[in-house]
This record gives C-alpha cells, sequence and structure tokens, in this order.
C-alpha cells in the first residue's frame, strides 16, 4: 500500500486556520467581528491557490478591522505572536504592503518587527517599488541591525528577482542603489543572511555580471564568510563556464587533465530509479590545480528536443600525476518545476568551464 501523500501547502490556509485567526484575533482585540471575517473569507476556499488564500486573510481583515490603520496595525502587532506557523505570518506584511503606503514610517518600522515571525521580504517590495531612495535607506539601516532576521530582510526584500514576487525593474536596470547593504553583509556571521546575499548577488549576474565580478573582487576572499558568499553567488557563471568568476576562485585556467574513464549506469532507466556518473582524471600539469567540476544533463522535452541543466558536482585540488576517481549518484523524478519525458538524455562532464567528457542514458516513464 503507497503511502499518503503530504497535504498541500495551500492547506497551511484551510477553513480550520482561517477559524483559528478570527480566534486569534478576537482574544487580542475584543469586539472584533469573528462572523463578518468568516463569511468574507471561506467562500470559494477550495478553488484558490496558497498567494490567493493568504491574500484572502490580508483582505478580509482589511473589512473587519479598524479603519484607522495605525490602530489595525497595533492590533496585527499583537496578533503576531500567536501565530504558531512562520509561513502563516507572511499575512501581516501583506497588509502592510497593501494598505500602509499613506504611513511609511509606522509601515516601515511594522515590517521590521513582523520579520523575526516569519519574513517580511514581500511586504516590503511594494514599498520599494513606490520609492525606492526612501525605502533603501531604512534598510541600509536594518543591514546593521543585532537581529540576524531584520538584517536577512535587507538583503532578501531588495533582491531584483526574488523568487514568488513581482521583480523590481529600477534594480535590475541599475543594481547599484543596493550596493551598500550588500557592502554592509558580505561577511555577515549568520548563515541565514549570507546565503540571501549570495541569491542576491546571483541575481544582479543575470543582467550585469560584470558588476558583480568587480564588486567580488574587492573583497578578501581570505574570510571565509566572504568566500562562502562569493562561491555561492557565482554559482550561475561557474555553470556557465564564465572564465572571469572561475578565475575569482581559483580556477581560471584550463585544467591540464585527462579524463581515464567516463561511464553512466544502468543505462537504460525508468522514472524514480537512480544513475550513477563515474569519472576518473589524471593530472597533465606541472603544478597543483584547482578543479570545478560540474555535470550537464540534457533533460528531454515534450517536443523532442533538449533543455539543459548543470549540477554542482566537487571543487578539488590535484596533485602533478595523481588521478582521481569520482561517482555521483542522481535520482530521475520528477519536480514541480521538471517533468521529465522519455528518450535519450546526454550528460556532460565541465572541468573549469570546458567539457572533458559526454555520455547518455535512455529514460522510460
Amino acid at each position: 500500500m503507497s503511502e499518503p501523500s503530504a497535504p498541500a501547502l495551500k492547506e497551511l490556509f484551510n477553513a480550520a486556520r482561517f477559524r483559528q485567526i478570527a480566534e486569534d484575533v478576537a482574544a487580542v482585540h475584543p469586539g472584533f467581528d469573528s462572523r463578518r471575517f468568516l463569511a468574507l473569507s471561506l467562500p470559494g476556499l477550495e478553488a484558490l491557490s496558497l498567494l490567493q488564500r493568504l491574500r484572502r486573510v490580508t483582505e478580509s481583515l482589511q473589512a473587519t478591522l479598524p479603519s484607522n490603520y495605525p490602530k489595525a496595525l497595533g492590533i496585527l502587532r499583537k496578533l503576531a505572536p500567536r501565530i504558531d506557523t512562520g509561513f502563516v505570518t507572511l499575512f501581516l506584511p501583506d497588509y502592510v504592503g497593501l494598505y500602509g503606503h499613506d504611513h511609511f514610517d509606522d509601515s516601515m518600522e511594522a515590517l521590521k518587527f513582523f520579520t523575526p515571525f516569519g519574513s517580511s521580504e514581500f511586504g516590503v517590495r511594494p514599498f520599494l517599488k513606490a520609492d525606492l531612495h526612501r525605502s533603501l535607506k531604512v534598510m541600509e539601516r536594518w543591514a546593521e541591525d543585532d537581529d540576524e532576521q531584520v538584517r536577512r530582510l535587507a538583503s532578501e526584500g531588495c533582491r531584483p528577482r526574488l523568487p514568488w514576487s513581482f521583480r523590481l525593474e529600477a534594480l535590475i536596470a541599475d543594481p547599484e542603489p543596493t550596493a551598500r547593504i550588500l557592502e554592509s553583509l558580505k561577511a555577515d556571521p549568520s548563515l541565514y543572511v549570507r546565503k540571501s546575499v549570495a541569491n542576491h548577488l546571483n541575481d544582479i549576474t543575470k543582467d550585469h555580471p560584470g558588476c558583480v565580478l568587480e564588486r567580488i573582487a574587492g573583497w578578501d576572499l581570505g574570510n571565509v564568510r566572504a568566500a562562502w558568499i562569493a562561491k555561492r553567488a557565482l554559482r550561475s557563471l561557474i555553470k556557465a563556464g564564465d572564465r572571469g568568476a572561475l578565475s575569482l576562485l581559483g580556477a581560471g585556467r584550463a585544467a591540464e587533465v585527462r579524463m581515464e574513464e567516463f561511464t553512466i549506469a544502468p543505462k537504460r532507466v525508468h522514472l524514480g530509479e537512480a544513475i550513477s556518473i563515474g569519472i576518473r582524471l589524471a593530472s597533465l600539469g606541472r603544478q597543483p590545480q584547482k578543479l570545478i567540476v560540474d555535470y550537464k544533463v540534457h533533460y528531454v522535452k515534450k517536443s523532442g528536443t533538449a533543455s539543459a541543466k548543470v549540477f554542482k558536482w566537487k571543487e578539488l585540488r590535484i596533485e602533478p600525476g595523481q588521478v582521481i576517481e569520482l561517482i555521483k549518484r542522481q535520482t530521475i523524478r520528477d519536480f514541480s518545476t521538471r517533468k521529465h519525458h522519455a528518450g535519450e538524455h546526454r550528460v556532460e562532464v565541465m572541468i573549469n568551464g570546458a567539457v572533458f567528457g559526454h555520455g547518455s542514458f535512455r529514460l522510460s516513464l
């Protein structure tokens, strides 16, 4: 018997959750019209997506909380600690992003307050879109905050291409306005913050790779925190074989190695099964070399054409005359972002940005 599938993420906002929110609001704001809130929020709930359900909470609260925005904000601040799931708290900054533009200072302070409960990264973006300069000035102060959640918000909130949100076209065109924030956080002690800074910089590489390379070239990469950010920030450029990015990571020269063996096993797999990729490399260089080894899978599309995706494999140092064997295992399964199709899938191994070997496997569904 197969195991039951996990509930859809949108069930975080099911009918029971809406009733709990109504109960919690009433607890911090006696007189709250719970009946009206539920009458507004529950109809047609099943057909709504996750983000539509989140927005339904926001809009239903706006219709039932006091029309005085600062007063409503005070109620929401009391409500925040009562919510037991971080993702669910996102309706709090969503409320600020939708209805707080006439109260800029109160709203920005509320976004800072709400972010430790979940994240205010989506709520701050309407303010950036409306007044980039003014909003970034506040976020520059957030980048110096003692709370890692607030520092992370400073970087994550102004990412040009933040997933699940609209793009900040002004920052896609010119990323320079966020430079002070990123410089403040370039060696942050918090891994949570460093991940955000790296992802922010990786966003910028999609449109201004030279800008990111120049910035990182000025960093002290002897600092392990800054080096960690640099490596992750340059990942898209590394996968594309960008020589400047490879050079910053110490792998700018073409690899002097020989591919002595390349194997893919099994040659035929069904969806849900795994393949193993094996290589044996021999150094041909007279000096130690840093190697960045990636592999690229050319996934067959429904049309019969292929779409390539590069995966990280290993970074290593190889000595003169040394022989190294590497094995990588990957399960071939569907994701929400990738559906597989039957056919011959080409696999290439890339070393310091250049293809050194290739093979294939045949997928059956």
